[in-house]
């Protein structure tokens, strides 16, 4: 059986994670470097991929279903960043920290 359920909400109330406007996703762009700062909270590291393919940054965060008391959670989240012409991609590093915050950077070609 398929249930419709209506949402009693406005489009300024949503709150979805890793937006660009919400201070989850800082994106800083100078001179010498490309750096991305996610909120990953609920997720580990081994739950975390950082690829690049051609000049798309790709991140994907995702982690098997866990049941609780009141049912099941599953987390899955895809970000893509185009990659300024300048960014140095071989020297693109990710660190998760304690506090749950995916730090990507990478230097500015010489």
């Amino acid at each position: 059986m398929s249930l419709k359920v209506d949402h009693e909400w406005k489009e300024h109330q949503w709150d979805w994670p890793m937006q660009h406007n919400d201070g989850v996703v800082k994106i800083l762009n100078t001179s010498d470097r490309f750096e991305v700062g996610l909120d990953a909270q609920f997720f580990t590291p081994k739950e975390i991929e950082v690829k690049v393919v051609g000049d798309t940054l790709l991140v994907h965060c995702a982690h098997e279903a866990r049941s609780d008391k009141h049912g099941e959670v599953r987390r899955e989240v895809n970000r893509t960043y185009h990659l300024p012409k300048d960014v140095d991609a071989a020297t693109l590093k990710s660190h998760l920290t304690q506090h749950g915050v995916l730090s990507i950077s990478a230097q500015k070609k010489q």
